[in-house]
C-alpha cells in the first residue's frame, strides 16, 4: 500500500547540503528526484515550501510530475501547513523533516518521522527491488547493535523493540 510522504522542502535540501546557489533550480532538481523516487516507490509524495515572506495571499498548489508541491501563503510557514497535513492523514502518512517542532508534531498524531539526511540518503538510493547489495549493506549495519548492560535480560543481540519496529517501517521506503 502507497504511503503519503509529506516533506518539508527547504529542509531536505539544506540536509542535503543543496541550499547554496540559486533557489529555484535547486527546487527543481529536488521536485525531478521525487519524481523518479515517486516512480520508483509509488508513494504519493507532496513537498511544502515556505511562501510566508514573499507568497501570495493564499496557499498555492501545484503538480509536477506526479509530485504535489505547496507553496504556504503569505503570513504562514511551511512548518504550520505541514503539521496540519499530519494532523489530516495520521498514521497514514510519513513526514520527512529533521525541524523538532515537526517532528514531535507528526508523531502526535501517528505520522511516521524521518529525518532529511536519512530520506536525502534513500532518494538517491537504487530501488530496494533491484537493489540486492543494499539489502546485504544494511545487514552489516546491524551488527554495530548497542550491547546491554549487566542485569538486563533477553537476548543481548537482538534491538529494542521501538527499533524494530521503525526499522520494519523504514523497510517500506
Amino acid at each position: 500500500m502507497p504511503m503519503h510522504l509529506i516533506i518539508d522542502g527547504y529542509n531536505l535540501l539544506a540536509g542535503a547540503g543543496s541550499l547554496p546557489g540559486h533557489l529555484e533550480s535547486a527546487r527543481e532538481a529536488l521536485v525531478r528526484d521525487l519524481a523518479a523516487y515517486r516512480h520508483r516507490t509509488h508513494h504519493l509524495i507532496t513537498v511544502v515550501f515556505d511562501g510566508w515572506q514573499q507568497g501570495q495571499s493564499s496557499e498555492r498548489r501545484e503538480h509536477r510530475a506526479g509530485v504535489q508541491v505547496v507553496y504556504s501563503k503569505r503570513g504562514e510557514r511551511a512548518d504550520q501547513v505541514i503539521q496540519r497535513l499530519a494532523r489530516e492523514y495520521g498514521a497514514d502518512c510519513a513526514v520527512v523533516s529533521s525541524d523538532h517542532e515537526i517532528v514531535n508534531a507528526a508523531r502526535a498524531h501517528g505520522a511516521f518521522v524521518m529525518g532529511s539526511r536519512e530520506f536525502a540518503g534513500k532518494l538517491r538510493a537504487p530501488s530496494t527491488a533491484t537493489g540486492g547489495q543494499l539489502n546485504k549493506e544494511l545487514d552489516v549495519e546491524h551488527d554495530d547493535r548497542p550491547k546491554r548492560g549487566p542485569g538486563k535480560k533477553g537476548n543481548p543481540r537482538k534491538l529494542p523493540k521501538a527499533q524494530r519496529q521503525r526499522d520494519r517501517r523504514l523497510k517500506r521506503f
